[in-house]
């Protein structure tokens, strides 16, 4: 697949951009509280809707939403994950729900690093959930060894997906935000439904939506996800994952 543009397909591009920069201008930042966004159906890699078995326990999928250029991570961490509450960088609070499924162990978070927007692309991956040990420097300056934690290998922020991705180590200034899932009680499917606390997406399109759009081989970076979502090894998406 390539990604270069034609001069049609690159005016489109740009053309969109602009627009999406004039409505962003129109419309408030979302709340830190929760943010609803249309809800969008997960499917596997046979593109049959996904159920929560299907989840291997500490392997880490991406998928995107609530746009389809903002990628997401979505993780068993293999342990209940509880609902915690927590505060984006303006002090704003909210309260996590905590994880889905059967024993409160799925969970999702936007993939995009809150200090510099790091995040999974094609490439090259220097954010991931590490279910081994790592080691990191609390914020009280003890050097402290866990597992089960998404770690940025850009500038060593560690969050902790067990309490709604609160940062634990390093400069980011606010949790992931959260992404809320659903599972529908009839069929066991799962569905991406809103984004909780403060989310990079504004700041993610003024500075990677154009490469974005390039990458993903649409007009608007700001498309939303729509009905369904493709969920895949955070592995086999990017060529190279960075750990630290």
């Amino acid at each position: 697949m390539t990604n270069k543009l034609n001069r049609r397909q690159f005016n489109r591009v740009c053309s969109s951009m602009i627009a999406g920069a004039f409505a962003a201008a129109t419309i408030p930042s979302p709340a830190a509280a929760r943010t609803a966004y249309p809800s969008t159906r997960l499917l596997d890699s046979d593109k049959s809707p996904l159920k929560p078995d299907a989840l291997k326990a500490g392997e880490p999928y991406l998928f995107f939403y609530p746009y389809v250029t903002t990628p997401c991570f979505l993780i068993d961490l293999g342990a209940a994950a509880t609902a915690s509450s927590l505060a984006d960088s303006g002090g704003n609070a909210y309260n996590w729900r905590g994880g889905v499924g059967p024993n409160g162990s799925i969970v999702a978070y936007s993939a995009i690093c809150s200090h510099k927007m790091s995040h999974p692309a094609r490439e090259i991956s220097f954010i991931n959930y590490r279910h081994d040990n790592i080691s990191f420097i609390s914020h009280e300056g003890k050097t402290e060894e866990r597992s089960g934690l998404i770690s940025c290998c850009s500038e060593r922020s560690v969050y902790d997906p067990h309490q709604g991705a609160k940062v634990l180590s390093g400069p980011a200034p606010q949790p992931l935000a959260a992404i809320e899932l659903q599972i529908d009680e009839g069929t066991g499917e799962l569905f991406a439904t809103a984004s909780y606390g403060g989310d990079m997406y504004d700041k993610f399109f003024d500075k990677f939506g154009f490469r974005a759009a390039i990458e993903h081989r649409i007009d608007d970076p700001r498309q939303l996800s729509g009905e369904s979502a493709s969920v895949h090894k955070i592995a086999e998406y990017s060529r190279q994952t960075i750990k630290c």
